[in-house]
């Protein structure tokens, strides 16, 4: 065991399998079996995980997931003060990855709290490494926006972005925000979209937006998804007509003109000044 599990007390987040449960690491077989609570998001998929282990929960499970992480806070912590080593797992990969967590860390830490980690699976540096696209630089942006005007916007922020960016996204709504990507992105800014990674039915889809948009057109994508975009091309910057129409799209949805200008200019790397006169000329 690590220094920090040695001592009495600790939180300890642990990374699950995305899909294989042959993924585990020991030190994540040796918590499931010693920790004294375990806080995990859904209590049915941990124990069907301890089960495809072969390893027998050692301590009490308690559910945390969205709605009931604040609710569970202080006992979690209360249980790290009186000494107990308490286990968080989320779903799959990492907890506090777009999954409940932060709060709980950042509570711990607050109070000099012990908090360690045990590495492992994560369908971020997975989705990369698999992508085929540059990653030596990359952000992740998390769940990407539902509502159409957010969605918009938040391509349109992405559009002079050098880094590789990482999302999740619905099965249900990819190849709406493809078509979306190829429109403000441009038909040809590559992409890959990685689903149901280390399971069964795994598959990498590479290519450029406008030949991904096709495919998920085409036929139902099904399973957990993950986006990988490329870099932006940082040398070339856009038109400043092309930009108008982001502008309209934003001043459409309650954005003031100057503060719509001063996003789109800002992301795409052009003139405020230039920018606002062309989106006044346009009418």
């Amino acid at each position: 065991m690590t220094d920090a599990l040695a001592r009495p007390g600790a939180l300890v987040l642990a990374a699950t399998p995305l899909g294989d449960a042959r993924d585990a690491s020991p030190r994540l077989r040796e918590l499931i079996a010693t920790a004294d609570l375990v806080a995990a998001e859904d209590t049915r998929r941990f124990r069907h995980l301890a089960s495809a282990l072969d390893v027998e929960i050692g301590g009490k499970v308690v559910s945390h997931y969205d709605a009931v992480e604040g609710e569970r806070m202080p006992g979690l912590l209360e249980a790290v003060r009186n000494g107990s080593t308490v286990l968080l797992v989320s779903d799959a990969g990492m907890p506090a990855i777009s999954d409940p967590g932060y709060r709980l860390v950042a509570a711990a830490a607050a109070e000099d709290l012990p908090v360690t980690c045990l590495p492992g699976p994560s369908a971020v540096t997975t989705a990369l490494v698999l992508s085929g696209l540059p990653c030596e630089r990359f952000c992740f942006e998390g769940f990407a926006p539902r509502k159409p005007g957010e969605r918009r916007r938040w391509l349109d922020d992405l559009r002079r972005e050098p880094r590789a960016v990482v999302f999740f996204e619905s099965p249900r709504r990819v190849a709406d925000l493809l078509s979306l990507a190829v429109e403000v992105l441009g038909a040809d800014r590559r992409a890959a979209v990685c689903r149901e990674l280390t399971k069964r039915y795994e598959q990498v889809k590479r290519g450029t937006l406008a030949e991904l948009a096709e495919w998920a057109g085409a036929d139902e994508v099904r399973g957990e998804v993950t986006v990988v975009l490329a870099g932006a091309d940082v040398a070339e910057a856009p038109s400043i007509d092309s930009l108008i129409p982001a502008v309209r799209e934003r001043v459409a949805d309650g954005e003031r003109l100057k503060d719509a200008v001063a996003a789109v200019a800002t992301g795409a790397g052009v003139g405020k000044r230039d920018l606002y006169n062309a989106t006044l000329t346009a009418g």
